[in-house]
């Protein structure tokens, strides 16, 4: 039952996520940064790929991802279409791994320390659809700010 909730809320997000990186005018607003706006859409774009392959694809998934975590933050100028490509492939690894999820995993501790204290997977994994929901409202509103 939460395997289905939370692959619909990645679908839905991710999918609203390669909406709204597809919905920029001009690709270059993809990357501004203005007054106290830290970070760019594009690079939060990156950090949400690099946070679900890193948690999900590899950790909970096993695939070979090895995450830069600095990269998404300072590299710039990656083209709109390779930001929408690295999406969908985002959402076949959530989907892929979330399929092969157990309950007995879903209850058991998340096999890595990434809070203060650890957590049981179900948490992290709901975690993680916040996190997404939250950047995904900022990049929403960094394009009807500086997009226009």
């Amino acid at each position: 039952m939460l395997i289905d909730t939370l692959k619909t809320l990645f679908n839905r997000d991710l999918n609203k996520l390669k909406s709204e990186i597809g919905s920029y005018k001009i690709e270059a607003n993809l990357w501004v940064i203005d007054k106290n706006i830290a970070n760019s859409a594009g690079n939060l774009c990156l950090h949400l790929i690099g946070n679900l392959n890193t948690y999900i694809g590899a950790t909970l998934g096993g695939s070979n991802y090895i995450r830069n975590r600095e990269l998404e933050f300072s590299l710039k100028d990656v083209p709109k279409q390779e930001l929408i490509n690295m999406i969908e492939a985002t959402i076949i690894v959530v989907n892929e791994t979330l399929d092969k999820t157990t309950e007995e995993q879903l209850n058991s501790e998340y096999p890595m320390l990434v809070f203060q204290e650890r957590t049981s997977t179900e948490f992290f994994l709901v975690h993680l659809t916040t996190h997404l929901a939250y950047h995904l409202g900022q990049i929403n509103y960094h394009r009807r700010l500086l997009d226009e």
